[in-house]
């Protein structure tokens, strides 16, 4: 039988509503558990998403596929998309239209996974999702109420390698902020789901 979310997956492979359709090479949904209770937003695919149509298989998705080993989870355990399905050209940012023909995909998308933890990767997928114009600086790490869930933002892979890798301070804060979502996952499954949230509205 054919599930609502392989539905999705299919409508989204057939998508013209903006730009973006034109020049891709697929559609790049999601990769992972359908029923995870970690999921992971990006903003867009890159060169090789779009090549390979899975979320994450560059030299980022693989410093994540570690950094979930050192929690004790596999990349098959959790949920992986991105705020835009089509990349952008040139990894550009998507533009305010894009993301608002995208959005329906993705709002779906999790309600349709239900996740405990939401955890969003870098400046650009945190602003879209917690609708603030907030810095990952200063939110990474925390934890924040979303469509009754808990987002914890963190910085995008990319980032971080670009910022010096192993030895780098960006590599040692992203590994305390997948800690606190260790954390935070563990203490929802003991409360049956509900999100044990922390917010810090002073910084907004």
């Amino acid at each position: 039988m054919t599930t609502r979310l392989e539905e999705l997956a299919s409508e989204a492979a057939v998508c013209t509503r903006c730009r973006l359709s034109a020049g891709r090479t697929q559609v790049v949904f999601a990769d992972g558990s359908p029923a995870a209770d970690l999921m992971f937003i990006g903003e867009g695919p890159g060169y090789h998403e779009d090549v390979q149509g899975l979320p994450f298989v560059g030299a980022a998705g693989q410093l994540l596929n570690r950094l979930l080993s050192e929690i004790g989870l596999r990349r098959q355990d959790v949920r992986i998309t991105n705020t835009v399905l089509c990349r952008p050209p040139g990894n550009r940012d998507p533009l305010p239209d894009e993301l608002e023909a995208c959005s329906p995909y993705l709002l779906e998308h999790v309600d349709l996974v239900d996740p405990k933890v939401v955890c969003t990767l870098g400046n650009f997928a945190t602003r879209v999702i917690l609708e603030r114009p907030v810095a990952i600086s200063k939110v990474r790490g925390q934890r924040f109420p979303w469509r009754g869930r808990m987002v914890i933002p963190t910085f995008h892979p990319a980032a971080v390698l670009r910022g010096g890798g192993d030895a780098s301070r960006a590599m040692a804060q992203i590994r305390a902020d997948f800690a606190t979502i260790a954390e935070a996952l563990e203490q929802a499954r003991a409360a049956g789901g509900e999100p044990v949230i922390e917010e810090q509205l002073g910084l907004f």
